[in-house]
């Protein structure tokens, strides 16, 4: 597939990403808005999108821009607070944007115009971001392929306060770019030159499976060293499912950010064992149920906790905290564990259960629940 006949209709891969990415801005915006609201500040915030694409998809499905427009149009602080700044170095997927902004209901009641560029990403649009102060920013950028994202990038908007990035990682396409010298120049832009000559030379030693999970890691950790110390990423299958076409990475300087998105990225997940998320999107998963069950990660979750907090007092919150980083658990995960553990009397609470609350007959664990392990 070319990037001619990518936006001819709008797959469910490309669905799933344009609700995380909406969900994530509206949620991500509430927070900083009501933030700035609390130190009297003048809420102002931005949304970015270097590869905004056409405005919309040739079956007339919406593009992400135009989602997020309608969403900030619900919600009166975001009418008042949005910088929006859509970019895209085709002309003719310029020119559609604009014509499909033009037509949104609405669209004048935004206090700031957006803003639709028609540009190559350079350079020279990360040294602009490395040399001024940037207000709160969501960051989008979703080449087709490489060309255009790099460390630098992220990082040149990541370095202020209240600025998160979500990328698009199109693993087909670096995998193949890995091992060709014509684009050594992009790859090394996106890993880091020393990274990226590590990666070449440990690929060769990998199998297929192995050669994503490596290059994935190599990634996070890139982010991490240049200040994404929380970093999530969402697989995407092929129709067949049996291939990973496409990772959507989110990296955060501040942990609300990533507690947030990791519960959006749970619910557009389209596999969950005993409650935990699988962090991906594989068309072929409801064809397999039968296989859903012979994992049990909440099972483990709860072997996990006795033995990393084992002697140790703790209330429900402090554990999530210490513990979820990392991990496909969310907040609901510690709660049910902890309760599966408590009914095992594996574990003792201080309110114990008969002094808790139940809901629909379950015993609530609240966060300041505490947890003695033996």
């Amino acid at each position: 597939m070319s990037n001619v006949n990518f936006f001819d209709e709008k797959s469910e891969q490309s669905k799933v990403k344009t609700l995380i990415v909406s969900k994530y801005f509206v949620a991500w915006a509430k927070v900083i808005i009501a933030t700035a609201k609390r130190n009297k500040h003048i809420p102002k915030i931005a949304y970015i999108d270097l590869f905004a694409g056409p405005g919309r998809y040739n079956d007339g499905t919406k593009s992400t821009p135009v989602m997020i427009l309608e969403r900030a149009l619900y919600d009166t602080d975001l009418k008042n607070s949005l910088v929006s700044v859509f970019n895209d170095a085709n002309k003719e997927y310029a020119n559609s944007l604009r014509e499909a902004v033009d037509e949104i209901e609405g669209i004048n009641q935004l206090k700031y115009s957006p803003i639709i560029k028609n540009e190559e990403i350079t350079e020279g649009i990360v040294k602009e971001f490395e040399e001024i102060s940037l207000i709160p920013t969501l960051l989008f950028v979703d080449p087709w392929g490489y060309k255009g994202l790099s460390l630098k990038l992220i990082s040149s908007v990541l370095k202020d306060w209240g600025c998160d990035s979500i990328f698009f990682f199109n693993y087909t396409r670096i995998n193949m770019g890995l091992s060709n010298d014509l684009v050594e120049t992009h790859i090394n832009a996106l890993f880091g030159e020393v990274r990226a000559d590590l990666i070449r030379q440990r690929i060769c030693e990998l199998k297929p499976e192995q050669r994503e999970i490596y290059i994935l890691e190599q990634l996070t950790l890139a982010l991490m060293e240049m200040g994404g110390t929380y970093t999530l990423p969402f697989v995407f299958k092929n129709e067949g499912g049996r291939r990973t076409s496409h990772h959507l990475i989110f990296t955060s300087k501040n942990f609300k950010g990533y507690e947030i998105m990791k519960e959006i990225m749970a619910r557009e997940s389209s596999l969950s064992e005993q409650g935990v998320a699988s962090f991906g999107y594989n068309p072929a998963d409801i064809n397999t149920p039968l296989l859903f069950e012979l994992s049990r990660p909440l099972d483990d979750l709860g072997d996990l906790l006795l033995k990393e907090f084992k002697g140790k007092v703790l209330t429900m919150n402090e554990i999530y905290l210490a513990h979820n980083v990392g991990k496909p658990y969310i907040a609901r995960n510690y709660k049910t564990a902890l309760r599966k553990l408590e009914s095992e009397n594996k574990i003792i609470t201080n309110p114990p259960p008969k002094e808790r609350k139940r809901i629909k007959g379950e015993v609530t664990f609240g966060p300041d629940v505490q947890v003695f392990f033996s």
